[in-house]
């Protein structure tokens, strides 16, 4: 996913702000979930853990590109990867400015706690899953 760096996504050091990332991300996987036909699971998926990785700066106006894998699959959660990168920009190289992973449970909407993921959401991911690298 593609997107600019808008005037209100950045902060007073005049780079951007550490929540638009996070934004970005999740824009990104409502997108992912939409292409896998999960959205309409969206409410019973809900984050329980995320961890972000800010490693370059990004600019106003400069393109952000925005990835989001499935990176493994658990009884009843679910962990993503994301990576976020600043395009060329200003004659300066593309840069990853930030990557993490995040994980949601499936808790249905009686429940309180994490419950299975039915078949048929386990059908939609199994495909899309990050094959493990060789070690």
């Amino acid at each position: 996913m593609s997107t600019l760096v808008e005037w209100s996504d950045t902060d007073a050091a005049g780079h951007h702000h550490n929540s638009s990332i996070l934004r970005w991300v999740e824009a990104c996987e409502v997108r992912l979930y939409r292409q896998l036909g999960l959205l309409e699971h969206f409410p019973s998926m809900p984050r329980v853990q995320q961890v972000v990785n800010y490693t370059s700066k990004l600019w106003f106006g400069q393109e952000v590109t925005t990835t989001v894998r499935i990176q493994a699959v658990g009884r009843t959660s679910i962990t993503f990867e994301f990576d976020v990168y600043g395009e060329e920009f200003d004659g300066a190289a593309r840069v990853r400015a930030a990557h993490g992973a995040f994980t949601s449970v499936h808790v249905l909407p009686a429940e309180t706690r994490a419950t299975p993921w039915p078949d048929d959401i386990l059908e939609l991911v199994a495909p899309h899953r990050v094959s493990p690298a060789a070690v």
